[in-house]
């Protein structure tokens, strides 16, 4: 949807950062697509400046207001302050449900017409989704309606957050061995490492990784593993022998791990794009690891009473098409169901080592379906549109 054809100029996104990278990833990406490609001036405000430099390099995190990339960043201390109507953007989004200032809300109700006021749920396969999406809320005392807006994988949905020249970017850099090559080549990864089954690893503190990476060590294939900084840091620390800082490295056995500085976003995609298999976590790393075409094991933020395992388990039976090694791998990853005794995760590895060409194709099915259900920016605008327009 070009600036022509929708009515917004501004846009007020609020974010708490709760999962580290996710939450920010999320609200980033979503931030810059709404300038880039609809013209909508963003205010992207953020709690926590230090975890959104780890992801963009150029935030100050000790400004209060700062520009990045044709997004305006307020630093979103306390749920204090006094705001205009002047002050209230055309939409706003408060980011899995977090609560706005009461003060920017008593400013909401005093405009004409009143702004598109959005939460914007996290990503879930679950069939309920599809009938909460768009659902309104009345606000108990002003005369405001926020509409709940649910990203998803069906058309009942608002589909996944992708930029219009992602799979084309993607498709030109997995054509070229050599982009690729020149890409990992400043991390150390060696031609020899190249050559071999590269994974990158990006995953929640108790993964079993230690059990993963003995059984990389003893298998008989070449597995180079990539790992940010700061990721798995004592399974690291363990294996290296030495700090797990950004340029670390070692081989043991079968397996090579390389420490990765954290990087920016276009870079993690690059990453993504140019291993053989992505161990992703969260919900943004998640949603780039379907775009990038490749195989994937999800790691789920978890939840209390184990909840997020019905969540796992709502995605496997959409994704995994059958591939049980798919399925039994993510679910021992994720602690849903236990490794089995007889050779562990040796026998988990090489049940998904055998398959990840057919997971490869998977991939690549599952990409041109959640293609046909557009662009989640996109899709929310839309139904913005619809609601300015009924509100007349």
């Amino acid at each position: 949807m070009s600036p022509s054809t929708h009515p917004f100029r501004t846009l007020a996104l609020f974010c708490r950062v709760v999962d580290n990278f996710g939450d920010i990833g999320i609200c980033w990406r979503f931030a810059r697509q709404l300038w880039r490609e609809h013209g909508i001036a963003v205010t992207l405000w953020v709690d926590d400046l230090a975890s959104f430099r780890r992801i963009c390099p150029a935030v100050a995190p000790d400004a209060e207001t700062q520009q990045v990339e044709g997004v305006t960043v307020r630093h979103w201390r306390d749920q204090e302050g006094v705001f205009a109507p002047g002050d209230v953007a055309d939409i706003v989004i408060e980011f899995f449900a977090v609560d706005i200032p009461p003060g920017y809300i008593a400013a909401m109700a005093q405009c004409q017409p009143r702004p598109v006021w959005f939460n914007l749920e996290g990503l879930s396969a679950e069939e309920w989704v599809e009938g909460c999406h768009t659902l309104p809320s009345s606000h108990p005392r002003l005369p405001l309606t926020k509409h709940f807006f649910f990203p998803g994988f069906t058309d009942k949905t608002g589909g996944l957050l992708r930029e219009a020249d992602l799979l084309e970017r993607r498709r030109r850099f997995q054509a070229d061995p050599a982009a690729m090559a020149a890409f990992l080549a400043p991390f150390g990864v060696t031609a020899a490492e190249m050559a071999s089954t590269k994974v990158s690893l990006f995953c929640y503190p108790h993964a079993p990784v230690a059990a993963l990476f003995e059984a990389w060590q003893q298998g008989g294939e070449a597995v180079t593993c990539l790992v940010p900084e700061g990721v798995a840091s004592e399974t690291v620390r363990g294996f290296l022998g030495a700090a797990p800082n950004a340029g670390a490295a070692r081989t043991v056995g079968s397996l090579s791990v390389r420490v990765l500085p954290f990087v920016a976003q276009p870079d993690y995609d690059k990453l993504l794009w140019a291993c053989d298999l992505n161990l992703v976590r969260g919900e943004d790393s998640f949603v780039r690891a379907q775009w990038a075409g490749r195989p994937f094991v999800w790691h789920i933020y978890p939840q209390d009473e184990n909840l997020h395992h019905v969540k796992l388990r709502a995605f496997l039976g959409r994704y995994a098409g059958g591939i049980d090694s798919l399925a039994r791998f993510s679910l021992c990853w994720n602690g849903a169901e236990a490794a089995p005794q007889q050779d562990g995760w040796a026998a988990l590895w090489a049940a998904l080592r055998a398959d990840l060409p057919q997971m490869a194709g998977q991939a690549e099915a599952w990409q041109q379906k959640m293609t046909a259900n557009d662009d989640m920016t996109g899709n929310l605008l839309k139904f913005a549109c619809s609601l300015r327009s009924a509100a007349g």
